[in-house]
């Protein structure tokens, strides 16, 4: 079992900057890799970053150069770094632990409001 749970999110205005935080606990050791997701109302649920074990990250095309992912394998936490926020960043942002081909795990979710 893994727990996965985010803080950090809030309202901020345009052009500001946030901090998300996911705190991993359990059984961590078939993770290969962890994710930040998001979903704003009546869209479907997005790729925001990933970062693997070895530190290889991925990033959608909307938040390059703004968003950095990365992880503290001491304090078992990821993060990801928000940057020049936009309105169109609003969303819930969800932690992920992928563990394929074992099912994933999703933390409850913060919301992140930008405002113009």
């Amino acid at each position: 079992q893994v727990q996965l749970v985010e803080s950090g999110g809030g309202l901020v205005q345009a052009g500001g900057s946030l901090r998300l935080s996911c705190a991993v606990s359990g059984s961590t050791f078939r993770i290969n890799a962890m994710g930040w997701y998001r979903q704003a109302p009546g869209k479907q649920r997005e790729l925001v970053a990933t970062i693997t074990r070895g530190g290889s990250t991925n990033y959608a095309d909307s938040v390059k150069g703004r968003f950095t992912i990365s992880g503290d394998n001491a304090k078992n936490t990821v993060y990801l770094q928000m940057n020049s926020l936009k309105p169109e960043d609003t969303a819930v942002y969800y932690c992920n632990a992928a563990r394929s081909p074992y099912p994933d795990y999703w933390g409850q979710g913060t919301q992140v409001t930008v405002s113009s």
